[in-house]
This record gives C-alpha cells, sequence and structure tokens, in this order.
C-alpha cells in the first residue's frame, strides 16, 4: 500500500510523462523530417535560394519557390499540430492563423511603402477568398470523405458569421460614401478619413474577439481530447521549428512577389489575377495544409478555427492594420476597394454563412465552396484591370 502510494506521488499531475521523458532534439528531427512525403520536395528549398540569388529567370524563380513552401508549409502545420496536442486547439489555431498572416502584414507594409496600394487590396481580398472558399471546400472535402457529416460549435460558427458580416460591411460602407458623394474630392477625402476611423473599429473588434476566444468563451472553440494522439516531438523542438520555418517562408514568399512581374510577361497571366488569386494561395500556405490536415483527422473545430480565424484576422485586424500604417506614412490605403471586388466578397461570405451556421459539415458542402472559388478565379482570370473604385487604377507588381 505504502509502496504505490509512494509511486502515485511520484507521477506527474499531467499525463503522459513517460513519452515526454524519452523525447529529446535528435528524436524530435527525425520524426519531424519523417513526418510526410511532401518533406522529399525540401531539396527545392535551396535551390530556390540559388536560383533567385543567380539572377535566373522569372518563371524559374517563381517555380521553384513555389514548390520549396509546399513542404515547409507541411513542416508548419506539423509542428503545429506538435504544440496543439499540448496547449488545446484554440491557441495552436490562434498561433497557426497569426504565424501564416504575419507574412502578409510584412509583405503589405513593405508594399505599401512602394505605392503599390492595389497590389495590398488585393493581396487582403485574396487572403480571405481563399481560406473562405478554397481552404475550408477542402477541409469539408476532405474531412468528410468517408464520413456522413462532422460538426463543430454552432456557436462558435455563429458568431463568425457575424464577424465576417461586419468584415464585409466595412467595405461596402467606403462604395456607397464614394457612389453618392457630389464630387471626387469630397469622395477621396471622406472615404479616406472613413477608412481610418473605420479601421480603429475593427481593431478593436478584433481585439474584443480574442477576448471571447480565448478567455471567456473559449470552451467553444476546443475539440475534444484524444487521449490517444501523444505528442512525439518535444516542446523546445516545435516551437523552434514552427519559428524557423516560418521565417524561411516569409523569405521566399518575398522572392515569389519579386517574380510576379516577370511571370505576368512570360506566361500572359493578368496581374489582377496573380495579386488575388495566386500570391495569397502562396501567403497563406501554412495555415492551408495544417487546417485540411486536422479536418482529415475530424478535428473540425481546430480545422474551421484555422480557415475562418485567418479570414477574420484579415479583415479585421491586417487589413486595418495596413490602413492605420499607409495613415502614418502618408499613403492613402482605404477600404473602398473595387466594386468588382466588393461584389465578390458579399457573395462569397453569404454562401459560406449559409453553410457553416448549422455546425455541421459533409462532402458535398466543400464542393461547393470549391466550386465558388472556382468561379471566382474564373471571373478574376476574365476581368479586366483597372476598371472602377480602389485607390489606385493600376495593378503594377
Amino acid at each position: 500500500m505504502n509502496k504505490s502510494s509512494h509511486m502515485n506521488e511520484n507521477q506527474p499531475l499531467l499525463g503522459h510523462n513517460r513519452n515526454q521523458t524519452k523525447i529529446d532534439n535528435w528524436t524530435s528531427f527525425k520524426v519531424t523530417m519523417l513526418s510526410s512525403k511532401f518533406n522529399a520536395l525540401l531539396v527545392f528549398v535551396p535551390l530556390a535560394f540559388v536560383a533567385t540569388l543567380s539572377g535566373a529567370s522569372a518563371p524559374w524563380v517563381f517555380s521553384l519557390n513555389f514548390l520549396a513552401i509546399i513542404p515547409l508549409a507541411k513542416l508548419l502545420g506539423f509542428a503545429t499540430e506538435e504544440i496543439a496536442l499540448r496547449c488545446g486547439s484554440t491557441l495552436s489555431a490562434l498561433l497557426n492563423a497569426t504565424f501564416g498572416n504575419a507574412v502578409e502584414l510584412i509583405l503589405g507594409i513593405v508594399a505599401l511603402k512602394e505605392g503599390l496600394i492595389r497590389v495590398v487590396q488585393a493581396s487582403c481580398l485574396g487572403s480571405i477568398l481563399s481560406n473562405l472558399l478554397l481552404v475550408l471546400g477542402f477541409c469539408f472535402l476532405l474531412g468528410g470523405a468517408g464520413r456522413s457529416e462532422q460538426s463543430f460549435n454552432v456557436t462558435a460558427a455563429q458568431t463568425s458569421s457575424s464577424l465576417l458580416a461586419l468584415t464585409t460591411l466595412s467595405l461596402l460602407v467606403p462604395a456607397a460614401f464614394s457612389a453618392t458623394a457630389e464630387t471626387e474630392e469630397d469622395a477621396e477625402i471622406g472615404v479616406l478619413n472613413l477608412s481610418h476611423g473605420t479601421a480603429l473599429i475593427l481593431m478593436l473588434v478584433y481585439i474584443l474577439f480574442l477576448v471571447f476566444q480565448l478567455k471567456t468563451h473559449s470552451h467553444l472553440y476546443e475539440d475534444e481530447e484524444d487521449d490517444e494522439e501523444q505528442p512525439s516531438t518535444s516542446l523546445f523542438f516545435s516551437c523552434l521549428t514552427l519559428v524557423i520555418v516560418a521565417a524561411v517562408v516569409s523569405v521566399h514568399a518575398e522572392y515569389l512577389v519579386g517574380a510576379i512581374e516577370g511571370v505576368v510577361l512570360s506566361w500572359g497571366i493578368d496581374e489582377t489575377f496573380v495579386g488575388i488569386i495566386l500570391l495569397p494561395i502562396v501567403g497563406n500556405a501554412a495555415e492551408h495544409v495544417s487546417a485540411v490536415t486536422f479536418a482529415m483527422k475530424n478535428k473540425m473545430n481546430l480545422s474551421v478555427g484555422i480557415a475562418v480565424s485567418s479570414s477574420l484576422q484579415i479583415g479585421l485586424f491586417v487589413t486595418p492594420a495596413l490602413v492605420i500604417a499607409g495613415w502614418a506614412i502618408g499613403q492613402p490605403m482605404t477600404l473602398f476597394f473595387d466594386d468588382f471586388e466588393t461584389v465578390i466578397l458579399f457573395s462569397s461570405v453569404l454562401i459560406v454563412n449559409y453553410l457553416i451556421n448549422d455546425g455541421r459539415s459533409n462532402w458535398l458542402e466543400g464542393v461547393l465552396l470549391l466550386s465558388s472559388y472556382a468561379i471566382v478565379s474564373l471571373a478574376f482570370y476574365c476581368h479586366p484591370t483597372g476598371t472602377g473604385g480602389g485607390s489606385d487604377p493600376a495593378l503594377v507588381l
């Protein structure tokens, strides 16, 4: 009796002690490298650096950096999943979305300094669309394959729907304001001031949403505990991998931006299509892979949290932050987007709200979202540049 009691006293309060004591950094490295067949594509990481620094042609630079980001995104997702096993799905979803959108914010500020306002607007809008339609569509499709349906918290889904509607409203109001202004000068001044005020309000809402998600209603965003799955890497190594891989992904993303102009000329692709469709896919590849991976493991609260929360971060934080950054450096970055783009966003948010409001998903809903993204992509591919709205009619990268 005493011996058994002594053994229980020596056991840790948290489980998985046996696994955690045996995991060292070298073991973690081997497990990480063997975690996916996509890691074979890591050979493109040094090739992309060599091609970029040696001044290779833009199509080669673009293609190699694109291929290099694929395994890096998978590694980032693996590290995030390892951390999620320790800290819960809510914090992990926030961490994953933040790492992906930090790249978007950095690239946006760089583009703002160069006066590429339409590029920044297109990138922000494209990030929202890719997360809502492409990522969520793949989550529902691949996660629902082989299952009758999957479920996630209804209250959390309805809250996200309301915040997405607010994001859309923040873009519709400047468009309506501009359309009803008496003179073009009044419209420009009014929209700029309106955008500055709206940006501050949106950032306040985002802060309150974080309090709602992480503190007062965190139970709405948590998945059920999975006692069978245990961490296979150390916490230190997972965090280190997350930081290093995110930094390397951001470098490759910058190389991609620099090569886009040459790709447009070589491949004959429209600049708007690249800015809204291709660039966000690359910039947000990390959370794209992670969200789909979690959906396939039936962790839908975490999966939907990554996809939708990432869109909310772009709409409620990144875009307003870029508006304020433009205000600070004297660039007229506003929330007045192209009329065509605003209509596309409104329609996309509308269909997503219909699909997530019941807190359930299946593979057919994934097909609907992916079909919507295909239609949007085709529309931007066929749509001419430089038409109405926005701050700068030319989208030149």
